[in-house]
């Protein structure tokens, strides 16, 4: 299996795991950020096919501002949350998928001959990070709602 191969597996799996984790939670709010998530999987597998045999872009993605306003109706919303260690657990199990995406596209970048497959996996690897940083948000969010929410600035997902 090449590296476009095995990152096509990766972020089928991804997606996969997010879906999943769809079906386990009860929050409306934080569904709609994880499907956000899984979208963001398809849409990097469909680059990565589309790269095996042409140079891709990969345009800016805008799951930090969606994610940011996702939150903040939920701040209008008023919704009560009942999240257990175990959803947590998940999350932090989702976060280390993200980081072991981000350390492989940022290793494979360094042995990629085609400079346009390095930039991609570049801008993968800063995808992943970004998806990260928003499952660190759900995860401190679920852990004190209360607290999070009154944040009104939320700078918990600015851009980096």
């Amino acid at each position: 299996m090449d590296i476009i191969e095995y990152a096509m597996q990766m972020e089928k799996d991804g997606e996969n795991f997010y879906r999943g984790l769809v079906e386990k939670v009860g929050n409306k709010g934080v569904k709609t950020i994880l499907t956000m998530l899984a979208d963001e999987e398809v849409k990097h597998y469909k680059l990565l096919s589309k790269a095996q045999s042409e140079e891709m872009k990969l345009s800016e993605t805008t799951i930090l501002a969606d994610a940011k306003n996702v939150f903040k109706q939920m701040k209008e919303g008023k919704e009560e949350f009942d999240v257990g260690v175990g959803q947590v657990e998940l999350y932090r199990e989702a976060q280390q998928i993200e980081k072991r995406s981000r350390d492989f596209y940022l290793e494979k970048s360094e042995q990629v001959e085609q400079g346009y497959h390095k930039e991609l996996f570049l801008k993968l690897a800063e995808e992943e990070k970004k998806h990260y940083l928003l499952l660190d948000n759900i995860i401190e969010f679920v852990s004190r709602p209360s607290e999070w929410l009154e944040d009104a600035e939320f700078y918990h997902l600015e851009e980096y």
